[in-house]
């Protein structure tokens, strides 16, 4: 078994189901924080035609996600899912705060190339992380801001797509 902490669309169960072959949710240890982190946008995925998220260092703020419990048979095909044999995300081992305890070497996943600024997820994305958000028990206050940051990202994408075209 190993230790795995999900941020972006993994923390939804079911749509890590679809890329690990088999149930997740019995494998959620429960919500998680990681602190020194946030989040951002920072990788744009040509394959969901979307912005995808991130984790960036920041020592004055943390990052609320998933954490895992999955056995080893399943850290393949995560890390197909991640793209690590294509050099898009790459593993890091961090601690995470959960149910009043640390869990020390966790791994989650950290672009490796990154955009100058963040780009904005599609509507599907949007969808599939705050399910993922809200289903694994995230604080209310913290889905409302992840809520509002991908919103704000989509409006400056569509003004953007406005300025362009005229």
């Amino acid at each position: 078994m190993f230790y795995y902490f999900a941020y972006g669309s993994c923390m939804c169960p079911v749509d890590l189901k679809r890329s690990l072959g088999e149930s997740t949710y019995r494998y959620v240890v429960g919500a998680g924080m990681l602190k020194g982190y946030r989040l951002g946008f920072y990788l744009y995925s040509a394959t969901r035609q979307s912005g995808v998220l991130d984790v960036v260092k920041d020592p004055n703020t943390s990052v609320k996600g998933v954490l895992y419990q999955l056995p080893w048979r399943l850290s393949h095909y995560l890390d197909k899912r991640e793209g690590i044999f294509q050099s898009v995300y790459k593993h890091e081992l961090v601690d995470i705060n959960c149910q009043n305890q640390i869990y020390k070497n966790v791994r989650t996943y950290v672009v490796v190339n990154k955009l100058a600024e963040e780009a904005a997820p599609n509507d599907w994305y949007f969808n599939i992380v705050l399910r993922g958000a809200i289903t694994c028990g995230l604080p209310e206050e913290y889905c409302w801001n992840l809520f509002n940051h991908m919103y704000r990202l989509q409006q400056h994408h569509k003004e953007q797509q406005i300025i362009r075209s005229a």
